[in-house]
């Protein structure tokens, strides 16, 4: 089950719960209340570990990029160096070389943007599924202080108590 909606049965266990006469309290099964948070306990850490270990793509991404980037610009460099060192090619080594230079700066720099897209998504991902979370808190926060400021069930001259 999914962090939010195991947020949503907690809500909805307190909501539900029978109020203590001459209170503002509730009663709530404990066990099932410590059951269920427990689970969410659970289940948090899972999403928390899926985000780290996006970050962890991400930054081996990166790693790997800069690699290859790195590989490409020192083979570039090499062929660079070897074409200079003819004499008869000179000038058009000097002009390969640098556009083998070029053309691996092009490709690193298409590699960093593509990884930063899709971390950016992953993480705008994620982002949402933290602000879904923090929404159904804050209402379930707002549902339970509306239910404090209303106030508990109080019995009235001609209210008995049942028999059982």
């Amino acid at each position: 089950m999914d962090p939010l909606d195991r947020i949503d049965d907690i809500i909805a266990m307190v909501e539900a719960a029978r109020s203590v006469p001459m209170s503002r309290n509730c009663m709530v099964d404990r066990g099932e209340l410590i059951g269920a948070l427990d689970q969410l306990r659970a289940e948090l850490p899972g999403e928390l570990r899926r985000a780290a270990a996006l970050l962890e793509e991400r930054d081996k991404i990166l790693d790997a990029g800069r690699r290859e980037a790195d590989r490409i610009m020192h083979e570039g460099e090499q062929e660079h160096a070897r074409l200079v060192s003819v004499n008869e090619i000179t000038v058009s080594a000097e002009h390969e070389g640098a556009r083998i230079v070029g053309e691996a700066r092009a490709e690193a720099q298409r590699l960093r943007e593509e990884v930063d897209e899709y971390v950016d998504t992953a993480l705008g991902n994620f982002e949402q599924f933290l602000t879904r979370a923090l929404a159904s808190i804050e209402r379930g926060r707002d549902k339970m202080h509306a239910l404090r400021e209303i106030g508990s069930f109080v019995p009235g001259d001609d209210d008995r108590p049942l028999p059982f």
